[in-house]
């Protein structure tokens, strides 16, 4: 596989579910081989993944395995939520003081002395922006952080963060589905688009709902996605929607979220496939319900 993107792999494989993954390390370690094996090399975690930051946990028990696969994989983590206790409330947090300390303990965590990659992970209504570029600039002078970008992001919140970050934000990390459109026509994508930012595209299969939501809309998709599937060869309609993702001219990134390899594996065949402008517009429309003006 060729990469796409100078930080990231062609496709990334999400960790948020390791822990329900039901693995021993050594059955981890395995899984980790054999995606780096297919050409994913990117992983991404958060510290919220899991209860009490288990996924991260679990991640670093598995480079304790082998540390030489550290150099073969980019590592990207987040920052930002952080979860109340009574009577307390889930917030979030982007002072400088809080980016640090969750960076030093995301790094303890994962057994590692860097991250490839760090994403604010939800906007902060209470951010200062010139306090979070403090925080990057530290961490990337420390050598403890490599890159940095945002997740779920309004473009203006991008630029407003931009504008006081001297690196380039290399992503923003966004929910890009054929159900949820809402990226592809509130001008996130534009401006990731126009900037020459490759957004990273979390819950692409839409968390399931394709596959198990009887409503009309979900019918008409899969539907739809099995008649396009037929057309170009796919496996299966997951395929399509990958495929579907990928058409998007800022050429997103997908994240995989199943601790399947052959799941993994069907992801993947993805990158073989591309849809024609008609064909993406047909499960565009089948999932809009009505037709393009």
């Amino acid at each position: 596989m060729t990469k796409t993107h100078p930080v990231f792999s062609p496709m990334i494989q999400g960790y948020w579910r390791m822990a329900e993954w039901g693995m021993n390390t050594q059955q981890q370690l395995s899984f980790l081989k054999q995606h780096l094996e297919l050409g994913i090399t990117t992983v991404d975690h958060a510290p919220v993944y899991g209860p009490d930051s288990a996924c991260e946990r679990m991640f670093g028990e598995v480079l304790a395995l082998d540390s030489s696969l550290r150099d073969q994989i980019e590592i990207v983590s987040k920052c930002g939520i952080y979860r109340g206790e009574h009577p307390q409330v889930n917030h979030y947090n982007s002072s400088k003081a809080a980016i640090i300390d969750s960076v030093e303990q995301s790094l303890s965590r994962l057994k590692t002395d860097h991250l490839d990659v760090l994403l604010l992970h939800r906007p902060d209504l209470l951010m200062d922006a010139d306090e979070a570029a403090e925080a990057f600039a530290q961490l990337k002078a420390s050598g403890k952080v490599k890159h940095f970008g945002v997740s779920n992001f309004t473009p203006s919140q991008f630029d407003l963060l931009q504008s006081r970050v001297e690196q380039p934000l290399i992503t923003n990390q966004v929910e890009i589905n054929p159900v949820n459109l809402q990226v592809t026509e509130d001008g996130t994508l534009d401006q990731l688009h126009q900037q020459r930012v490759q957004p990273m595209a979390w819950s692409c299969l839409a968390g399931g709902r394709i596959f198990s939501d009887d409503s009309e809309q979900m019918c008409r998709l899969r539907h739809t996605l099995a008649e396009v599937a037929n057309e170009v060869g796919a496996n299966s309609i997951d395929q399509v929607i990958f495929a579907w993702v990928m058409k998007i001219p800022a050429k997103p990134v997908p994240i995989i979220g199943s601790g399947n390899i052959e799941r993994v594996k069907t992801a993947v065949g993805a990158l073989d496939i591309t849809l024609t402008q008609e064909q993406w517009y047909r499960v565009w429309v089948a999932s809009k319900g009505h037709g393009v003006a």
